[in-house]
């Protein structure tokens, strides 16, 4: 629970083996459902995850999830293990209501850089030390922080016309002489959305580069902290993917709510909802790749077309499944919202139709794409990250598997039907645009691979046991001060939810970790030094999501 008693020293006894390398430092302990928790002084927190990092291998820096309660601020850190995310932590930082400041995680983790800033963004909580603690979702003139206690919701917003924010770009111009400063975005095809990305170039490399984020934030946690866990979160969690993963999404608030309140899945769900899944993904990696193409050599014709007619293929089951092609909401806390359509038995057929033809589509993908001379001196050797500045930036999904990290939830930390069917976790070494492309194309022939058992399975279930959902409270409560942190492998990677509840029917925190959100701030690693067209297929490769990054 998160009841903030005094500062006081936790016996030894009392802490579990994890967080043991940082006894000394705890002030007291909190029971977190997914994971021990313990609280330290804000001055503590780079020396406590500095250890936590180096010698309980806590190397995965998940999530920052930062609330206000009545008398105190609050930071957590979710952290996990890459080589065994079941081992986590959460590290808890109060600061008092009246100076809500703490201390930066930014030297020990990169990607405690951006969550940091979302933090001071929409919470208002400084962080000293931080390397560039400014908004990033909301512009710099927004007056107020939207998820405080006290902020003023009717309060008039004027964001004039100003100059581009270009303390990054004084800093390199200040090193030589002789650089351009360029936009590119917020409208423009090669970003993915609604995002703007400020270089600043030295003849035509890339000097420095700047993600601008935030162009479509509607503050979807508050809205989520406004709904009812039982009927009104879950649409949601489709929006946050347009691209066809919103089943992965959600999923992820599926797991998240379903342990908090204690409510268990049928095992026939379990396999539909593996199922679904497996599809939502296809369809995600497919717009993936049929937009690379189009980025990267310009193929609409063949490579672009040929992924969109697979993705209609795709939707056409999905839509025959859910009721929906795109906004699925077919996941309920418990199960799901209906069974297979009837006659199950055309329904079937049209699966295993599609599996069946798939590998030998994916040879069309292969000869277009990987075998392409011209995608391959775009990608090959470009955008390259390695898997200690992937793991340091919270890469996840096929950004970090690309690079070498065999991360994936599924196998990893299993839920659903994952750990009972055979498929293989695939990741690539080179860590360079090329890779990335790999694991996408290989990862949709595992999920075929995973689709086909679970027809087999669904096919012989027996008529009796077709337990869709389970018997669900028609209004669910958590206990108050329950919190927990879940997350499922979706499309782009680790998408976590953090739920913290006060007792009511709606939380009182929710809190979202979109995977493009920690891949997008890899960004400059990967394309700083290199020339304007790798950034493009840089970008392009980690397939970003702006309705996950903006919220």
């Amino acid at each position: 629970m998160s009841s903030h008693a005094a500062s006081q020293s936790v016996a030894e006894s009392d802490v579990p083996a994890v967080l043991g390398p940082v006894v000394d430092r705890l002030q007291g302990r909190e029971q977190h459902r997914n994971a021990p928790a313990g609280r330290v002084a804000p001055q503590d927190v780079p020396e406590v995850l500095s250890t936590l990092k180096t010698e309980a291998g806590l190397d995965h820096l998940a999530c920052v999830t930062a609330q206000q309660y009545p008398d105190r601020y609050e930071t957590i850190y979710h952290l996990r293990d890459y080589d065994d995310p079941t081992q986590e932590a959460s590290i808890v930082v109060p600061t008092p209501s009246g100076e809500p400041r703490s201390t930066s995680a930014a030297e020990v983790f990169e990607t405690a850089a951006w969550h940091e800033r979302e933090a001071y963004d929409l919470v208002g909580i400084e962080y000293d030390d931080h390397p560039d603690l400014r908004r990033i979702l909301l512009p710099e003139t927004w007056q107020g922080h939207p998820l405080s206690l006290d902020y003023n919701d009717d309060q008039s917003q004027i964001v004039p016309l100003r100059e581009q924010d270009g303390s990054l770009h004084d800093r390199v111009a200040q090193a030589g002489e002789g650089t351009m400063f360029l936009n590119i975005g917020p409208h423009h095809p090669a970003t993915h959305g609604v995002m703007h990305l400020k270089l600043s170039l030295d003849g035509e490399q890339v000097a420095a580069v700047d993600p601008d984020i935030g162009y479509i934030h509607r503050c979807e946690e508050q809205m989520c902290q406004q709904g009812t866990y039982r009927y009104q979160i879950m649409p949601y969690p489709d929006r946050w993917d347009w691209g066809g993963g919103g089943l992965l999404n959600e999923w992820a608030y599926a797991r998240a709510a379903e342990d908090l309140a204690d409510i268990g899945v049928p095992e026939y769900a379990q396999v539909i909802r593996t199922m679904a899944a497996e599809f939502s993904r296809i369809l995600s990696h497919m717009l993936a790749i049929g937009a690379y193409a189009l980025d990267v050599c310009g193929d609409f014709t063949a490579t672009f077309m040929y992924a969109i007619q697979e993705r209609e293929r795709v939707q056409n089951i999905l839509e025959d499944l859910t009721g929906q092609r795109l906004m699925f909401n077919y996941f309920r806390l418990g199960g799901v919202v209906w069974d297979l359509p009837e006659p199950r038995e055309d329904f079937f057929e049209d699966v295993r139709e599609f599996v069946d033809g798939l590998p030998e589509r994916l040879t069309d993908f292969h000869n277009l794409l990987t075998g392409n001379e011209i995608i391959q001196t775009r990608t090959v050797g470009t955008g390259v990250i390695d898997a200690e500045t992937a793991k340091d930036y919270g890469c996840t999904g096929p950004v970090a598997r690309g690079s070498g990290v065999d991360y994936d939830l599924r196998r990893d930390d299993p839920y659903g039907y994952y750990e009972h069917l055979d498929w293989d976790v695939i990741t690539e070494p080179d860590g360079d645009n090329y890779a990335r492309l790999l694991v996408r194309l290989r990862e949709v022939e595992e999920s075929a691979k995973i689709i086909g058992q679970c027809v087999d399975l669904l096919d012989d279930w027996p008529d009796d046991e077709r337990t869709i959902q389970s018997n669900v409270p028609r209004t669910i409560k958590p206990d108050a001060d329950s919190e927990i942190y879940r997350a499922v492998e979706a499309a782009k990677g680790e998408l976590g939810i953090y739920i913290r509840s006060d007792g009511t029917e709606t939380p009182a925190r929710f809190k979202i970790r979109g995977p493009s959100f920690s891949n997008l701030q890899a960004l400059p690693e990967m394309a700083e030094g290199e020339y304007v067209p790798d950034l493009i297929a840089t970008l392009g490769s980690l397939d970003t999501i702006m309705g996950e990054v903006d919220r």
